[in-house]
């Protein structure tokens, strides 16, 4: 009777598959720090540019890239003695939905921790040069129930009074899509531009 040799097989394959594992997570791990933006300018300081009112404008993007929402938004941001923030924000969307989400950013040696009232798991605000980083879990409606996302944020202060916000939403480790904005300090007494 011929003997089979499946073990020698199986190890091997073993191997190749995880060293392919290996490759693809330090590979899919590789992105920007917020150290790659430490020398960039103007430089954005969350208790400076989040102070009065913004307004805001952007689209909701599904995981193939195709916008399905765009959207709206006032802020008004406040900072009290102790270093807390208050971003009250209104969201208008396009099929006529509102949302609101009041942030609460609370000093911490490493950052602001940011938390509100559908954020599932909160996050660290961080930021270096020009660049803000934060992940966090956004609790959002689906179907008849909710479901958590987990949001990648990446913000970019381009003048200082113009920031773009760029939000990657995962779930279980897959893209399922992006929520791309630009936020504009307001002047006093001035409404969202047209």
């Amino acid at each position: 009777m011929q003997k089979h040799h499946y073990p020698q097989v199986f190890n091997g394959l073993y191997r190749a598959a995880l060293i392919l594992l290996l490759i693809t997570f330090v590979t899919g791990c590789a992105g920007p720090s917020l150290e790659d933006y430490s020398e960039q300018t103007p430089a954005l300081v969350p208790s400076e540019f989040f102070q009065g009112e913004l307004s805001a404008r952007g689209a909701v993007k599904d995981y193939s890239g195709t916008v399905i929402r765009t959207f709206d938004a006032s802020i008004q941001a406040s900072w009290d003695t102790n270093g807390v923030g208050t971003l009250d924000e209104v969201f208008r969307f396009n099929d006529g939905e509102v949302q609101t989400r009041v942030w609460t950013l609370t000093p911490r040696a490493q950052g602001y921790h940011a938390t509100a009232g559908d954020v599932a798991d909160p996050g660290i605000m961080r930021w270096q040069g020009n660049a803000i980083h934060m992940n966090y879990v956004l609790r959002v409606a689906y179907g008849d129930g909710t479901i958590d996302v987990t949001m990648d944020d990446w913000m970019y202060l381009v003048t200082p009074d113009t920031l773009i916000n760029q939000t990657t939403m995962s779930k279980w480790g897959v893209d399922v899509g992006e929520v791309v904005l630009v936020i504009q300090k307001l002047e006093s007494g001035q409404g969202p531009q047209d």
